[in-house]
């Protein structure tokens, strides 16, 4: 039975690169797939991971049907045997039901790979939907690490190495970037301490205070 499957996890846990390694395999064995991306590090339209592979996609747009894309795809004469979808977090809630219909009715495996909750530590509309209506929720097993060593659960939005908690939630960046808007992943612990890596290094490089006393 085709399914729609989530595969979730932070930064750098190797979304992007799996959903590649998805499509790598199943086109090697003479299938053909559609990729949708949204937002992605290397430009409009690409699907691409942080070990350097990249591939063509189509650039999903605000208003678009993506149910309606793919008929309109197949009744052109098009062929689509799965459905990938990466960075699904930056979907909407609408389009993410426009991919479930796709494997309710159009008999299609949807693979979407997104993370769950942005840098407040609150979920995007997307990555919602997707839990409340996947027939799996996959949480990705390569762990990305905090800067203190310690597992990764919370992804952290930079101003020049500075964690901050404001802004849009939506705003295209990378990750340790210091000098613009970066991202990085953090543990729970140094996430609520608002402590990144270089407000941590910038800590450590600080000479310790000695106590005054009178004579």
């Amino acid at each position: 039975m085709p399914e729609l499957v989530f595969f979730s996890g932070t930064m750098d846990c190797g979304k992007s690169t799996l959903a590649l390694q998805i499509e790598h395999n199943r086109s090697a064995r003479g299938l053909a797939g559609v990729i949708f991306t949204r937002d992605d590090r290397a430009g409009e339209g690409k699907l691409s991971s942080r070990l350097g592979l990249v591939t063509d996609a189509v650039e999903v747009e605000d208003e678009q049907d993506l149910y309606a894309y793919l008929v309109d795809h197949l009744s052109q004469g098009g062929r689509a045997d799965y459905v990938i979808a990466d960075e699904a977090q930056f979907l909407a809630p609408v389009q993410i039901d426009q991919l479930a219909r796709v494997v309710d009715d159009l008999s299609l495996d949807v693979y979407a790979f997104g993370i769950t909750t942005d840098f407040r530590s609150k979920l995007f509309p997307g990555s919602q939907r997707l839990v409340e209506l996947a027939d799996r929720v996959e949480v990705l097993q390569v762990e990305a690490l905090c800067w203190c060593g310690a597992r990764a659960t919370h992804n952290a939005r930079t101003i020049g190495g500075e964690m901050v908690v404001e802004g849009a939630q939506v705003v295209v960046g990378d990750v340790n970037q210091s000098e613009a808007i970066g991202y990085e992943v953090l543990c729970r612990r140094h996430h609520r301490r608002r402590m990144t890596s270089a407000t941590a290094r910038a800590a450590a490089l600080s000479p310790d205070v000695l106590p005054m006393t009178s004579a």
